[in-house]
């Protein structure tokens, strides 16, 4: 299979490539495709042929999106409709990574998915629109909504969480917002069981299980040997952020497991993730440790 993957470089793109081995799969990075270029993307499918385009290429930083809703709405939204107008061109199907933060978090159980969307924020309400922009432009389209990814390729939240750990001797985190952790090794895995199948529509795929902020954390300086460390009880109040995230937002795999597409708790994968168990070996995992000179 032929496989165009946007957002190459970034941690999902790199975890894509290395699921996706056993075919021939193109991630190109920023440099190498502006999504934002409708030309640019035509003629690059036009020349690569792909059989799918995995579209991950996204503006994540929610701060960001809050200052500048008219940027994040061009990138995550209408982007992604050039790129589905792209793949309809070229005769590919296309899959785009969406997001939890699509939901209020108001429903106080994990999302379905055929719960109606209500984003409380500017980067939940730009991945909405390329939601609507994929499925106006395009029939054979997977919509695959995640949460709280990390993993290999760059420093996310369980590195971060290490690093300021032994800086600061103690963290704050926040327990009114809660969704599920999950692994990109185990995603783009899932992902690539996905589009064996033409099966199109909405997914929901996230490690099993969910936590707050705090419950988060408290595992990972578990599973660095840093469990010492004193974690605190914040709420999102507290940080005073210009924005809000959904207080529940886990999500729930209904129609993947109806495919035999499943994914497994989230402990499971973080634990993983700090065995190192990629197939990147130039990725450089958190070791375990105390804090000391």
């Amino acid at each position: 299979m032929r496989i165009l993957i946007t957002g190459g470089k970034g941690q999902l793109g790199q975890a894509l490539r290395h699921a996706l081995t056993a075919d021939e799969a193109h991630a190109l990075g920023h440099a190498n495709l502006d999504i934002t270029d409708e030309i640019a993307l035509h003629r690059t499918l036009s020349e690569l042929r792909p059989d799918v385009v995995i579209h991950a290429a996204a503006w994540t930083d929610t701060a960001g999106c809050e200052r500048d809703p008219t940027h994040a709405t061009q990138v995550n939204g209408v982007a992604s409709g050039f790129v589905a107008k792209a793949c309809h061109e070229a005769g590919a199907a296309m899959v785009y990574v969406s997001s939890n933060e699509i939901f209020d978090g108001e429903k106080r159980s994990p999302y379905v998915e055929d719960d109606e969307p209500n984003p409380i924020n500017k980067y939940g309400h730009s991945k909405l629109e390329g939601e609507r922009s994929v499925r106006s432009a395009l029939e054979r389209f997977y919509i695959v909504r995640t949460s709280w990814l990390y993993g290999p390729g760059r420093v996310s939240f369980p590195e971060k969480i290490v690093q300021t750990a032994r800086q600061k001797g103690s963290l704050k985190l926040v327990t009114d917002e809660m969704a599920s952790p999950t692994w990109t090794v185990d995603l783009a895995t899932a992902i690539a069981r996905l589009i064996r199948k033409p099966a199109y529509g909405v997914y929901h795929l996230t490690n099993s299980g969910d936590c707050s902020r705090m419950e988060w954390a408290k595992e990972i300086l578990r599973l660095a040997g840093l469990q010492d460390i004193l974690v605190q009880p914040a709420t999102q109040a507290d940080f005073g952020a210009p924005f809000r995230k959904p207080v529940f937002s886990a999500l729930a795999n209904v129609t993947a497991a109806g495919l035999g597409i499943e994914m497994r708790p989230w402990k499971e994968a973080l634990a993983d993730h700090f065995r190192g168990a990629s197939h990147d070996p130039n990725v450089v995992m958190p070791v375990r440790s105390k804090i000391g000179p």
